[in-house]
């Protein structure tokens, strides 16, 4: 990659104190028959896509999709096994250095379904690639990596990729800047762009790889001097992109920490406005909100999934309602 062909642009994000979006509904998933060497939840749910009338729910920790029915039901569809033999990753079990870290999803035009690991690790650097009837496949993606690190992220820092959608053409890849290991550097999160076509053919393995063609870095604002990042993002159509952030007090990519506040955005015509998310007693939530998907037919209602953080617990399922129109 030239970096001097990558266009940069930077943006403020304007935070609107008088709104506010709500968050409810939240319920605790279970599949419905678990698979042998899967814990009987979901954990760790990191992003949501709508697939065909199935809701997917991505896991960071465990090598296993979760999908959800119209009707409720939840079921898993399972990845490769990790070298070991495993499919579940944490730090009781002392591998979690070893998990996909898959962060965000996305539905390509062509009708199959992408995870992308955060790229925070040499391990993280997969994607997972599923186009609904057969068995999803691995994809060694270090060349991917290696160009998105080289566009968005400065020496030392770690990349973090946790959302991405499609839209106009564009894939668009949201990192999360939340790595403050490096004395002198604010974290900063951004957004890089490439071509969405030809990433379907690179894929393929009938074109070369991409090049990042944009990055945008955005300001998020802070929480008592943490700062936001974020934590999924989906288009609501090629103008509209509906974007979940969250302050979480912790040092590095790797690590969890306490939340201190949610907000979510909308991104667009070259704007973006963040509003608090609140629960239903009217307080800033401190859940972790990590996925977003719009419900059918419904435009300011969402699903969002919760990240509990904690291996015993199981991920939530929300509904987020927000007049973003």
């Amino acid at each position: 990659m030239n970096a001097a062909t990558v266009q940069r642009a930077h943006l403020t994000a304007r935070f609107e104190a008088g709104r506010a979006a709500l968050l409810d509904e939240l319920i605790p998933l279970f599949y419905a028959r678990p698979a042998e060497g899967l814990p009987a939840h979901v954990r760790s749910a990191s992003a949501l896509r709508r697939f065909g009338n199935q809701l997917v729910i991505v896991q960071d920790d465990v090598q296993a999709l979760a999908v959800r029915d119209a009707g409720g039901v939840i079921r898993p569809v399972l990845l490769p096994p990790h070298a070991s033999g495993r499919r579940v990753f944490d730090d009781t079990l002392g591998n979690k250095h070893e998990k996909l870290d898959l962060e965000a999803c996305v539905v390509l035009p062509d009708g199959r379904l992408v995870a992308f690991g955060s790229g925070s690790l040499p391990a993280r650097e997969q994607l997972v690639v599923w186009g609904g009837s057969e068995a999803p496949m691995l994809v060694a993606a270090g060349a991917l990596y290696r160009e998105l690190r080289a566009a968005v992220v400065r020496p030392g820092e770690r990349l973090n990729i946790e959302g991405a959608v499609m839209r106009a053409s564009r894939l668009e890849l949201f990192h999360r800047g939340n790595d403050t290991r490096v004395a002198g550097l604010t974290p900063i999160s951004a957004i890089a762009e490439l071509d969405g076509g030809a990433f379907s053919s690179w894929l393929d393995g009938r074109a070369p790889l991409p090049p990042v063609t944009r990055v945008t870095t955005v300001d998020l604002g802070e929480e008592r001097g943490v700062p936001f990042g974020f934590t999924d993002a989906v288009a609501v159509d090629d103008e509209h992109v509906v974007v979940l952030t969250c302050a979480e007090a912790t040092a590095s990519a790797l690590d969890d920490g306490a939340v201190l506040g949610c907000r979510v955005g909308l991104l667009a015509a070259g704007a973006l406005t963040l509003v608090d998310v609140r629960d239903t007693n009217g307080r800033p939530t401190t859940l972790k909100l990590e996925g977003i998907e719009p419900r059918p037919g419904l435009a300011t209602e969402f699903d969002v999934s919760v990240d509990a953080d904690q291996p015993a617990a199981p991920a939530l399922l929300g509904r987020l309602k927000w007049e973003w129109r």
